[in-house]
């Protein structure tokens, strides 16, 4: 799940991670409000949505009055910003937060995240604040200093201070940076976080250091932990689809294909979707339906894969284990006789009862195309598009 920066601001905050003061605003006259009880001589009014690069997408602009904040909330609120991470459909911006200005003497940036090849996390910095970190990855990589964290022990003080002068800091910047690094690794660790990155990390002229922008993601399956943080979810970020199949306990990822994807087990489904492409089609959608595939979840799934106006083609690819095939061909049978399926569909099953399961299919009288193994039912829902 990820939160927006002003909400990753607040927990960095307690944690004692130096960020700039600000407050969110969902009106213009919010934004002014919030400005005249600030004070000060400039202002940033930064655009709220779940993606990066929104400055250059004229998400991020500096005023110089109250007044001139109001302006600048009026222009964003209702505006569909679009940047290189929201795809050119962009995103609707409900809600702005207004921060003080921050003198800058330097940028950099600070991220941490698991490096699942060693199973550890790992600190990443660099000199090139402001910049996508996948482009410095790419065309500059000396430029990243990474540490890794021995799980055994956590993050220790001489590492947080090795990445402060691996950055250049000097003086009192390193006693600075040493807190800001060893304060944003508590934070991650304690919120159960996937992801933390500080673009850009900042360096005022008098030694402090700052994170002038936060991006936040967490695992899930742990925010059952974390109430408060699971309260911070923001709907209107997330595909209306994935939305809706959380509701009813379904893993589905939406992509950009064409081939609606119905299977049990999130393994499966990943095969599922590479036999898809290595047959010359495209996956319209990562979705696991879980264990059972009763007529309840099945019918919640077709729905679901159906509202994708992309998808041409259904594979329907259960794995009879837990379930026998049997059930899961009468539940399918049950679900499509509910609802209006108007594309073709090729379904394989597999596993206890298989071959009773394929009779119910191809007795149904439904248009049904059954398959008997994994690629010819890959090869098959690739023809019919």
């Amino acid at each position: 799940m990820n939160i927006h920066e002003y909400q990753a601001k607040e927990i960095l905050r307690r944690y004692g991670v130096a960020v700039p003061g600000g407050q969110v605003a969902f009106t213009p006259e919010e934004a002014e409000k919030i400005a005249k009880e600030m004070g000060g001589e400039v202002f940033v009014v930064k655009a709220q949505i779940h993606a990066g690069g929104r400055g250059k997408g004229g998400g991020v602009k500096l005023a110089k009055s109250p007044a001139e904040v109001r302006q600048l909330a009026e222009k964003m609120l209702g505006m569909q910003l679009v940047t290189h991470q929201t795809g050119p459909e962009g995103k609707t911006v409900h809600r702005v937060l207004v921060a003080a200005g921050v003198d800058i003497a330097r940028e950099l940036y600070l991220g941490i995240v698991l490096d699942r090849a060693v199973s550890k996390l790992v600190i990443m910095a660099s000199t090139e604040g402001g910049v996508e970190i996948e482009k410095v990855a790419a065309e500059t990589p000396e430029k990243i200093v990474k540490e890794y964290i021995e799980p055994e022990v956590g993050m220790q003080p001489f590492q947080a201070r090795r990445i402060a002068f691996a950055l250049g800091l000097e003086g009192a910047q390193i006693k600075h940076a040493t807190k800001f690094i060893l304060a944003l690794y508590r934070a991650f660790v304690d919120t159960d976080a996937s992801l933390a990155e500080i673009n850009p990390l900042v360096v005022t002229p008098s030694g402090e250091v700052l994170a002038l922008d936060a991006k936040i993601g967490f695992d899930d399956n742990a925010l059952y932990r974390h109430p408060d943080i699971a309260e911070m979810r923001d709907t209107n970020e997330e595909d209306p689809l994935e939305v809706r199949a959380s509701e009813h306990h379904l893993n589905y990822i939406k992509l950009d294909g064409n081939v609606g994807c119905m299977v049990n087990g999130a393994g499966l489904a990943m095969a599922t979707m590479d036999i898809i492409k290595l047959a010359g089609g495209m996956p319209a959608n990562f979705l696991d339906v879980g264990g059972g595939a009763n007529v309840e979840t099945v019918r919640n799934g077709f729905e679901i894969i159906l509202s994708d106006p992309n998808v041409k083609a259904v594979l329907v690819n259960i794995f009879g284990g837990i379930v026998r095939c049997d059930r899961v061909a009468n539940g399918i049978i049950e679900a499509a006789q509910s609802i209006d399926i108007k594309v073709p569909m090729v379904i394989r099953l597999e596993g206890t009862n298989a071959e009773e399961a394929r009779v119910l299919l191809k007795n149904s009288g439904m248009n049904f195309d059954v398959a008997s193994s994994l690629a010819e039912a890959a090869q098959k829902v690739v023809a019919l598009i």
